[in-house]
């Protein structure tokens, strides 16, 4: 994981309440994160980390995870990634302006946790990396790899 992040603007030490509110209410509480299952577990500025259980109803064929549910759950901690560092009083949105997604490992019958980090934080574009990992019962497994990029209004 990065250890330090290039940035064009300053970034809080904290993430800000209202950003905090704004990932919760706006992402996580999304229909789509709802119906996926996706749980928030690390909220910092720069730094998200999500975890989706193992469900059924995200499986493709067996018991693999689907890439589409793979994906949104990347497009879902990018978006928080580049949230979390936000400046509320600048920012009141956001969309993802493009996304990569690498699939390295299948994700058979297994929770993932998305781990989202901003590489560059400018005053309209934020570019995140997020790496997918299995959770169980092969923890550790780099399952996916992403770098998405987020455009932020004001």
């Amino acid at each position: 994981m990065r250890e330090a992040v290039a940035q064009a603007v300053p970034v809080p030490a904290v993430t800000h309440p209202r950003m905090r509110q704004m990932v919760e209410e706006v992402l996580i509480g999304s229909p789509v994160a709802r119906a996926l299952g996706v749980q928030l577990d690390v909220l910092k500025p720069e730094h998200v980390e999500l975890v989706l259980p193992f469900r059924h109803e995200n499986i493709t064929v067996g018991n693999m995870v689907h890439g589409g549910v793979i994906a949104t759950l990347i497009d879902i901690a990018g978006a928080a990634a580049s949230a979390s560092g936000a400046d509320p009083e600048h920012m009141k949105g956001g969309a993802t302006n493009s996304l990569t997604v690498q699939y390295l490992a299948p994700a058979n019958g297994t929770s993932l946790r998305a781990v989202a980090t901003v590489v560059r934080r400018g005053r309209r574009q934020v570019v995140s990396e997020v790496e997918v990992y299995a959770e169980e019962p092969d923890a550790g497994t780099l399952v996916a790899k992403a770098l998405m990029s987020s455009t932020m209004f004001g």
